[in-house]
């Protein structure tokens, strides 16, 4: 089964790399963006037996720093 993960900063945490993004963009003369937040997906593909309790486990040990970044879990 594949479980799909994405990993985000939490609000107020600063985000260098979207800040690069957008001004990348707008030196590209992309207009209309206002803000950029850059995170991460995270494909997994697991038993069918792994629990959701497991898969928070890895998240929160491993995947995701839970002290500035929240993270979704999604099984496709």
């Amino acid at each position: 089964m594949k479980v799909q993960v994405y990993v985000t900063l939490k609000p107020g945490v600063l985000d260098p790399q979207g800040k690069a993004i957008h001004h990348a963009l707008e030196g590209l003369g992309f207009g209309g963006v206002s803000d950029v937040r850059a995170g991460r997906f995270i494909e997994l593909e697991v038993a069918d037996d792994v629990t959701d309790a497991d898969l928070d486990a890895m998240c929160a040990k491993l995947l995701a720093n839970t002290v500035i970044e929240n993270y979704r879990i999604q099984r496709a």
